[in-house]
This record gives structure tokens, C-alpha cells and sequence, in this order.
């Protein structure tokens, strides 16, 4: 076999790892500045906030792959704490040696590491529940907390932005997989949160069998006909009680946001965010939210 067949598996796994996961990356010294801005009294990740009686519970923001506490949530974050949230965000999935770059490692483990960063925003704040609001990988890896690892007795709604509820098929990309021997080894080896969100994964199938919610929490979908990552795109919604599934486009038809800028940029999305951290003082999301 010539040298170039044998890296073909590798390099297709490569590329469906970065085009999986397309985020905007910072540079470290960028996002160190950015961490100091968000971090401590006055900005988000302040562990004085007390929580007021408009918004008694804290909200925690999940990253997504590839993502970080804080690079993922620069538009959001503030828009919350600018309406009088206490605002935090975690890192998860990290992987030896690679920095800024998060939400690679096993879900299932990343879901403990959302536990424990749970507890933490409720043992500061002094509150009994959490909203958590989620991007791609990080609006569906909550849902493992919340049905395996008691996280529905400390979590009131759960907010997913464009999130990879039952995988994604990376416009039938992933189906391309099995005629690259090795592909998928080296996938699983190398990021494991990237080959359980393909669809049809073990992790999937163990996730939603018995059904894509737990008693006791609200949940929010919103989603674009644009994602070109989590695909097809109607796969990120929810069955089950207490779910609502948004598609921005019905809110706004002329909102042209894809995957990565759902979370980053579209205010839009963050006045939908705010409506379901809040659905008593819900207002219509129209275009005009954009100047909210």
C-alpha cells in the first residue's frame, strides 16, 4: 500500500474531528485577558453573587466541544449578568497537553466533572437549584447528569443551543467512517466525546433509550435550519413533558446563524435564553430582539 492510503484513515478522522467541532479560537493570551474581564466581582464566575428574588436560581454555562469556560459564553454571559444572574461557567472533557481546547474527553466522565461544578455554584450561592444552559456538546452532556447522576434534584431548566441531542451525522460525513479503516479507532482513542456524538453511538443509544427526558426539569431546544454540525438539524430537539423546541428561524426568518454563532453572537438566541430561564416574564422573540 503506498504511504499516502495509510494516512487517510488518520487525516478523515482529523478533519471530522476540527469540522465537527468548528469553534473560533482565541489566542492563550486573548483568553487569558478574557478570563480576568470575566472573572471575579462585577463579571461572571463570581462566587459573591448572591442570587436576587427576580432570579433566584444561578445559571451555569456549558461549553461545547472544543470550547471553554469562557471564549464560548463572551456574548452571553454578559447579556445574562447585565439582567441580574449570577452567572457561572465551567472547563470539562480536558485532555492531557492540550490547553484552551476542552470538551474532548469522555462524556460520561465530563458529566461528573458537571456535578461537581453544580455543587460548588450551590454550596457559594446558597441556592437549592441551578439552570444550566448548554452550546452543542454542552446542551446535551447535561442531560447524562441530570438521568444517571441525580443531577434533576439540583437543576430547574435545562437550555440547549443548537445541542447534540441524539448525534450528529455531520451531513452523512460520519457515515463515511466505516471505508477508512481505522478512522474510528483513532477517533475514539484520541477525542472519545467526538465518536460518541456520532449518531447511532453506545453513548447515544444509552442516553436516550426509556425516553430524552427526566421528571421534574424544563426543557429548551433552539435550534437552526443552518447548523451544518449537529445535522440533521431536527435531531436536536426533545420528546417528553415539560420540553419546548425553538427554531430560530420561525422567531426570525431572516436570522441566517449556523451552529457556532447561535451561542457566540445571536442575540436573538440570548433573548430566547432569557425567556426560558424566566417564562414567567417571557416576551415575544422577534427580529427586533436583536437591539435588545
Amino acid at each position: 500500500m503506498l504511504p499516502w492510503k495509510r494516512l487517510l484513515g488518520p487525516l478523515t478522522a482529523l478533519l471530522l474531528a476540527i469540522a465537527a467541532t468548528a469553534v473560533p479560537a482565541a489566542t492563550a493570551a486573548s483568553t487569558a485577558h478574557a478570563a480576568t474581564t470575566a472573572s471575579g466581582r462585577g463579571g461572571w464566575n463570581d462566587y459573591d453573587c448572591v442570587p436576587s428574588a427576580a432570579h433566584p436560581r444561578p445559571v451555569v454555562l456549558v461549553h461545547g466541544t472544543f470550547g471553554n469556560s469562557v471564549d464560548n459564553w463572551l456574548g452571553l454571559a454578559p447579556y445574562l449578568k447585565h439582567r441580574g444572574y449570577c452567572v457561572f461557567s465551567l472547563d470539562y472533557g480536558q485532555l492531557p497537553g492540550v490547553p484552551l481546547f476542552h470538551g474532548l474527553g469522555p462524556v460520561d466522565r465530563s458529566a461528573h466533572q458537571l456535578s461537581g461544578y453544580v455543587d460548588r455554584v450551590l454550596a457559594a450561592t446558597g441556592a437549592a437549584e441551578t439552570d444550566l444552559v448548554g452550546h452543542s456538546q454542552g446542551g446535551m452532556m447535561p442531560r447524562h447528569y441530570l438521568k444517571f447522576l441525580g443531577g434533576a434534584a439540583k437543576v430547574n431548566a435545562l437550555v440547549g443551543i443548537a445541542p447534540s441531542s441524539h448525534g450528529t451525522t455531520l451531513a452523512g460525513l460520519t457515515g463515511l467512517l466505516p471505508y477508512f479503516p481505522g478512522a474510528e479507532d483513532l477517533l475514539t482513542a484520541a477525542t472519545p466525546a467526538l465518536a460518541q456524538q456520532i449518531a447511532g453511538s453506545d453513548f447515544m443509544t444509552r442516553l436516550n433509550e426509556g425516553g430524552d427526558t427526566v421528571p421534574g426539569v424544563r426543557y429548551t431546544v433552539i435550534a437552526s435550519r443552518y447548523d451544518e454540525v449537529v445535522t440533521p438539524y431536527r435531531t436536536q430537539f426533545l420528546s417528553g413533558p415539560n420540553v419546548r423546541n425553538v427554531l430560530v428561524q420561525d422567531l426570525c426568518p431572516l436570522d441566517l446563524s449556523e451552529h457556532v454563532l447561535l451561542a457566540l453572537t445571536d442575540r436573538i438566541v440570548f433573548h430566547e435564553v432569557a425567556n426560558a430561564l424566566d417564562p414567567a416574564h417571557a416576551t415575544p422573540t422577534t427580529c427586533a430582539s436583536v437591539l435588545g
